[in-house]
C-alpha cells in the first residue's frame, strides 16, 4: 500500500488525491476539473495544488452529479480500488437515473436569443418565478 509520506504532516495535493482515490481517470483530468471549478474543498473552489487535510469535504462534479466525499486517508500514489475506497467516506446522493435527470429546453437552430416575452414564458413553464 502506497501511503503518502506527507500523511505525517497531514496534507496532500487535491489533484493528486482525486486521481489516487480513483475519482478521476488521470491526474491531468483531475487538475483540469480543479481549474474548471468542478472541484470544491469545504465549499470553496479548489486549485490543483491546494492541500487537503484529514476530514476535508471534497465535492467533484461528474456528469451532472456531485460526488461528495470526506477525506479519511491522504495518499498521493494511485492504489487499488479496495484500498482507494478506504481513503474516503462517500456522502454522495445516489446517481440520478435517466428518468430523474431533468429535461431542458432546446431552441431551434437559428432561432436566436429569446426575447423577454419568451424568457418569461419559459420561467413560468419551468416554475422559476
Amino acid at each position: 500500500m502506497a501511503v503518502d509520506e506527507g500523511s505525517a504532516t497531514g496534507s496532500a495535493r487535491v489533484d493528486a488525491w482525486i486521481w489516487a482515490v480513483r475519482l478521476a481517470k488521470t491526474r491531468s483530468v483531475a487538475a483540469a476539473a480543479c481549474r474548471a471549478g468542478h472541484v470544491r474543498v469545504n465549499g470553496e473552489r479548489a486549485k490543483p495544488a491546494q492541500t487537503l487535510r484529514l476530514g476535508d469535504e471534497v465535492r467533484v462534479r461528474q456528469e451532472n452529479w456531485d460526488r461528495v466525499v470526506i477525506v479519511s486517508r491522504l495518499i498521493s500514489k494511485r492504489v487499488g480500488a479496495t484500498v482507494a475506497a478506504e481513503c474516503f467516506v462517500d456522502k454522495s446522493l445516489p446517481r440520478p437515473t435517466a428518468d430523474q435527470a431533468g429535461t431542458f429546453a432546446v431552441r431551434d437552430r437559428g432561432a436566436g436569443r429569446p426575447t423577454k416575452r419568451d424568457r418569461r414564458a419559459m420561467d413560468q413553464l419551468f416554475g422559476n418565478h
